[in-house]
């Protein structure tokens, strides 16, 4: 039944719900529902609300400890079902700045520029050093090695090996020109850097044939 009063239409109790029922159906509403992550901090907000009134706050010491320990848990769980396990992180920011017995974080095409300049100079045992610390970091850069701290330049050939086979003797005599220079004092030479050079650029031009775990 609809009441008309000075051409205005008011509706009666049943038209009135009906018409609030057909509103509410509208899907907009149902966008702004809230979501199970919604109503799960809002509970936890009336919990620490409550847990630490003035009627509880004499007990608020273990218990206050177990429940942020429980938050915490039941954060981290949320996060990895939300947004599952993080990748392992660049190697550089895994704290590889110690490579090769120096403090170097230069990136690996940093070192190369600083390669090609040393050899442009005729600096041969410098370009051999970089290079080799520039192929070390590359192979770290992709997250294909992940090398003990202090590993040695024969540790990272063995590592490369393993994802390049290949590669396995151009890597052994890189690491051991590197080596020679940088603790055995030989003197390198053109031949041995551009050997290695070329050992670089057939890496990065490569796809993995296998990743350790």
């Amino acid at each position: 039944m609809m009441l008309r009063f000075d051409e205005v239409f008011i509706p009666d109790g049943d038209e009135a719900r009906r018409w609030a029922e057909e509103e509410l159906a509208n899907p907009r509403y149902a966008d702004a529902k809230p979501t199970w992550f919604d109503l799960l901090a809002r509970d936890v907000g009336r919990f620490l609300a409550d847990l630490f009134s003035s009627g509880n706050g004499q007990s608020v010491g273990p218990v206050a400890l177990i429940a942020v320990v429980l938050l915490i848990g039941a954060a981290l769980i949320t996060a990895l079902l939300v947004w599952g396990r993080p990748r392992r992180s660049r190697a550089v920011r895994r704290g590889h700045a110690h490579l090769l017995g120096a403090d170097d974080d230069r990136t690996a095409a940093q070192l190369r520029t600083d390669a090609e300049r040393s050899a442009r100079d005729g600096d041969w045992d410098t370009a051999v050093v970089l290079r080799y610390r520039a192929i070390a970091r590359s192979l770290l850069e992709r997250d294909l090695i992940d090398p003990a701290p202090g590993a040695t330049a024969q540790a990272i050939a063995r590592s490369a090996s393993l994802v390049f086979a290949e590669e396995s003797d151009a890597m052994r005599r890189a690491a051991a020109a590197f080596d020679d220079v940088r603790y055995l004092r030989h003197p390198a030479s053109e031949e041995t850097y551009r050997e290695l050079a070329a050992t670089d650029d057939r890496l990065r031009a490569r796809r993995p044939e296998a990743v350790p775990a």
